[in-house]
């Protein structure tokens, strides 16, 4: 189970793009990286086809490694670090270690 989920709001601690804040478009699994809104961009050279009508260079989001990623917490709107602990109805929730409120 990963720290960070789809939808979720992230900073970048390390890297290029160290600071930036982005939303998790999509998490793979299996090689441990996160697609991130307006993180780590490519230029793309492509094709016109049918569908896409215009062609030329575009700007792609590529993955970043999870362990470059800091999950934003809703309540005191700063990177922190993530816990796990079993709720009230016993399920396994996430809190923030600095104000120690579930995410």
């Amino acid at each position: 189970m990963f720290k960070v989920r789809r939808g979720d709001s992230v900073q970048v601690i390390s890297g290029d793009d160290r600071g930036k804040k982005g939303k998790v478009l999509k998490i793979l699994t299996k090689k441990n990286r996160a697609i991130v809104e307006g993180i780590n961009l490519v230029k793309k050279h492509k094709r016109k086809t049918q569908n896409d009508q215009q062609g030329g260079v575009v700007s792609i989001e590529t993955s970043i490694s999870i362990s470059n990623l800091s999950l934003v917490c809703k309540h005191c709107s700063s990177p922190a670090r993530v816990g796990f602990r079993i709720g009230k109805d016993k399920e396994k929730v996430r809190f923030c270690k600095k104000c120690n409120e579930v995410i």
